[in-house]
């Protein structure tokens, strides 16, 4: 990991800043252009980078923490293994971004665009993503763990083996979605759309499903036990081997 120092000077020989570093941390680089900067490894935690196009980025590594990112542009950057936690992220271009093993636990990415991101094996465990898109994004064994996903699109997302538990995902688009493994441990999936989604093996025992619509899901050996399923759309899913609510 880069100390402040490090970074400040190697954000000065590429040009994207001027003269000593600044006495106060929080420096400012809103709306600056680090479009495939190299940035392995760089402490930028509490910088205000609102606004910054960072698409293509190298940040591998990188201390975000609490960090500025509202409105900024980091579609195709390489964000694996980073420290984001805390971060502001609020309206983020993640498209295409990896996002494995990253730590965006308790972060605001409300109305974020993650489609397509890699996040395989990332923490988020009580980020806020209200509205947030995450259509075709790679969840695989990441922790949402009482995630705040309300009307969040994660249609056609892979959520396999992704903890959930207690996670809000009221109204949430989960169309398509591939939720093998998965544990929905009292989560909230009030209103929530499933339609065609593989829940092979998911764990739902305590969630609310009322008025949820299932309708060509698989659920086959998924755990309902205590599951809340009033008015919900059952139409032609696939219920073999599971464990049913009493």
């Amino acid at each position: 990991m880069l100390t402040k120092e490090e970074t400040w000077k190697k954000l000065v020989q590429t040009g994207i800043v001027k003269g000593s570093m600044p006495n106060n941390e929080a420096w400012e680089l809103f709306g600056k252009d680090l479009s495939k900067a190299d940035l392995f490894e760089a402490d930028l935690s509490q910088v205000d980078l609102s606004t910054a196009n960072l698409s293509e980025a190298n940040l591998s590594g990188a201390l975000l923490y609490e960090a500025n990112l509202e409105k900024a542009n980091l579609s195709s950057a390489n964000l694996s293994k980073a420290n984001l936690r805390y971060a502001y992220l609020n309206e983020v271009n993640f498209t295409g971004a990896d996002l494995s093993e990253a730590d965006v636990g308790e972060t605001d990415l409300r109305e974020s665009n993650l489609t397509g991101a890699n996040l395989t094996s990332a923490t988020l465990e009580e980020a806020y993503m209200q509205g947030a898109i995450l259509s075709k994004a790679l969840l695989i064994k990441s922790n949402l763990q009482k995630a705040a996903l309300t009307e969040a699109d994660l249609s056609e997302a892979d959520l396999s083996e992704a903890n959930l538990s207690e996670a809000d995902l009221d109204r949430a688009n989960l169309k398509g979605a591939n939720l093998g493994n998965i544990n929905l441990h009292s989560a909230n999936l009030y209103r929530a759309d499933l339609s065609g989604a593989n829940l092979t093996g998911a764990d739902l025992s305590g969630a609310d499903l009322s008025e949820a619509n299932l309708a060509g899901a698989v659920l086959d050996q998924a755990n309902l036990d205590g599951a809340d399923l009033s008015n919900t759309n059952l139409s032609d899913s696939i219920l073999e081997n599971n464990s049913r609510p009493a």
